[in-house]
């Protein structure tokens, strides 16, 4: 394994570039850009990259699907990491276009929705195609194929573009969270300000099975920040759950709700527990009565007395 590379979502000039230098272990390592999610995350798995620092949800458009879907297939990789970064959209252009000689625009899917009321109001009749990457949009602007693109300013330098319009979001504060995904290792050291991400299939579709599940959490007092249904592939109707729950699996409440779903759950695929981005412990609000990891030992203590008679 190459542990001095670093992959992305490409080309350079990606918020996803932007958000891996943030890290200061990226600092010494070779940051690679990559075509794709997938090909980020293969180049992890094939032992070529030690990590990937790839999108997996946005404030706007919610879970960044072709993450979730990777994640959740082929061989398992764990993140340890994330990054969530302020996005907002500057409107690149080759120099000397006004915006009156826009007649196509492009950018990542994502940002579309982000944009979107901004175009229709600026660019109404303009036609949008969507690009592999904001970035790469900026590079087909450059080559002609397209009249403007929907990137980070940063990247106009790279593309020798000009930002014709800068500081476009439809919604306020849009922000869109990134993680650094590696090969499966023991999770990031707790914080007390964790998020655990797990992937879960349901053992068969019946009235009351999403219930079921989500009452291993609810039960054990443990907060969802994020559930999102994705299709298997095994046919209509037939989809998995991407869930994150506040804590760390070495939380006794967060392990007990994880060994719950095993038993419950055809298939589990832990995905990690790691430090929430910008949040402070201090910050976390109180563990739910009975559910901190003092109250889990005094019961597993009660129990072991009253099975050796001492209850």
């Amino acid at each position: 394994m190459s542990a001095s590379r670093y992959t992305y979502l490409g080309p350079e000039g990606t918020f996803t570039e932007a958000a891996l230098r943030t890290l200061p272990e990226a600092a010494p390592r070779e940051l690679v850009p990559m075509v794709s999610v997938p090909a980020a995350l293969d180049a992890v798995r094939n032992g070529e990259a030690a990590a990937a620092l790839v999108p997996i949800e946005n404030s706007v458009e919610g879970g960044v699907t072709a993450t979730l879907d990777e994640l959740a297939t082929g061989a398992p990789l764990m993140i340890y990491r994330e990054v969530v970064l302020q996005i907002a959209f500057a409107l690149l252009v080759r120099p000397g276009t006004k915006l009156s000689d826009i007649k196509t625009v492009t950018g990542h899917p994502v940002a579309q929705p982000q944009v979107r009321n901004w175009l229709a109001a600026n660019l109404p009749d303009a036609l949008w195609e969507s690009s592999a990457s904001n970035a790469d949009g900026a590079r087909l602007v450059r080559e002609g194929r397209y009249d403007a693109a929907f990137a980070g300013e940063f990247a106009a330098a790279t593309y020798g573009l000009e930002a014709l319009v800068t500081d476009i979001h439809d919604a306020e504060n849009a922000q869109t969270r990134f993680v650094l995904a590696g090969r499966p290792a023991r999770p990031a050291v707790r914080t007390g300000a964790d998020r655990t991400s797990v992937v879960v299939w349901l053992r068969a579709d019946h009235p009351g099975a999403l219930l079921e599940l989500l009452h291993e959490f609810s039960s054990r007092g443990v907060n969802l920040m994020l559930i999102q249904s994705r299709p298997t592939g095994e046919g209509i109707g037939n989809y998995c759950f991407a869930i994150d729950a506040e804590g760390h699996i070495t939380d006794r409440r967060v392990a007990e709700a994880l060994m719950g779903l095993k038993r419950i759950c055809p298939k589990v695929r832990f995905l990690g527990s790691y430090p929430r981005a910008g949040v402070d412990p201090a910050e976390v609000g109180p563990t739910a009565r009975g559910m901190s990891d003092e109250d889990f030992t005094a019961a597993t203590d009660w129990i072991a007395r009253c099975q050796d008679g001492r209850g």
